[in-house]
């Protein structure tokens, strides 16, 4: 019986891995910034750089999509190095280890509801807020892929009807106002002269008036998705995390204001929206990725 695996969150940002015992827990966590870079190999390679302290005979992996789980392939929309890359081929040639992948969304939400605020739901929605907004849907303790393996990608879920250009080709999606880069992007037009989230989110803890509207425009946004969602699925639960849910209240105030504004259906209204209990939920929920393997997470 494996003792524990490795486990590997990929995000357009961020890489991190650990190596995760059966119980959860992460032995040993390294992380190291996502290469910016249009060479696919540069980026494969800081990946088996960050995987070299360790020794498992399988390895989860948590990717940004879109990704192709079953081929084994990630495109993701913020590692334009990544085109169809065939990311657990190369995995499984380079370490010898059995390679199970899955969205970085997924992976999250599988972590929370595992071990951290997704514990005991029944129908749970797991968000990623970071340099994209990734999601994951767990249902009656499965995690859904879906037949493409993309089930659950609130960030594309389309919002509104302002014409805002989203990094995948359409317009008006959750992405295209509540990421980092989004609000960003949005308080920059606006006169804002910052240029990083964590600028962002210091600005609006300051009283800067447009750094507090970046926020609440992005909340708004993610709001809409987080109920059409739950109209569609008939949620419990909703737990976020990622770098921009990091900033705390200047997200989940504005955020269950306009929940409370836009909920109309009795059944919404008893709905979770907590922030994640986990700070590696995403290396966690890889492992528990790993320990299960994709087979099981869709039966």
């Amino acid at each position: 019986m494996t003792e524990a695996v490795m486990a590997l969150d990929i995000g357009g940002t961020k890489l991190a891995a650990g190596l995760v015992e059966r119980d959860g827990t992460v032995r040993s966590a390294v992380t190291c910034p996502t290469p910016a870079t249009r060479d696919p190999e540069e980026v494969f390679g800081a990946v088996l750089d960050l995987l070299a302290p360790f020794e498992a005979p399988v390895i989860g992996i948590g990717s940004a999509g879109p990704l192709d789980p079953f081929r084994g392939t990630v495109s993701p929309l913020n590692i334009p190095a990544w085109r169809e890359f065939p990311l657990t081929d190369r995995l499984r040639a380079a370490r010898g280890a059995e390679v199970v992948l899955a969205g970085d969304g997924h992976c999250f939400a599988l972590g929370e509801y595992w071990l951290g605020a997704g514990r005991g739901s029944s129908a749970l929605l797991g968000i990623v807020v970071s340099t994209g907004v990734g999601g994951g849907l767990i249902l009656d303790g499965g995690v859904v892929l879906g037949p493409s393996g993309n089930a659950g990608h609130i960030g594309h879920a389309i919002v509104s009807a302002d014409g805002v250009e989203c990094a995948c080709g359409s317009l008006d999606c959750v992405e295209a106002y509540a990421s980092g880069p989004s609000m960003v992007r949005w308080a920059s037009s606006q006169g804002w002269s910052g240029r990083s989230g964590r600028e962002l989110a210091t600005s609006a803890r300051e009283g800067h008036p447009v750094a507090l509207a970046a926020f609440d425009r992005g909340a708004r946004a993610l709001a809409a998705g987080i109920l059409s969602a739950a109209a569609i699925v008939d949620l419990d639960r909703i737990v976020i995390g990622g770098g921009i849910a990091a900033a705390g209240p200047l997200l989940f105030d504005p955020l269950q204001s306009w929940l409370a504004k836009l909920t109309g259906l009795g059944f919404l209204q008893g709905l979770e929206v907590l922030p994640a209990a986990l700070p590696d939920a995403g290396v966690i929920g890889a492992a528990a990725l790993a320990y299960q393997g994709s087979a099981q997470l869709n039966s």
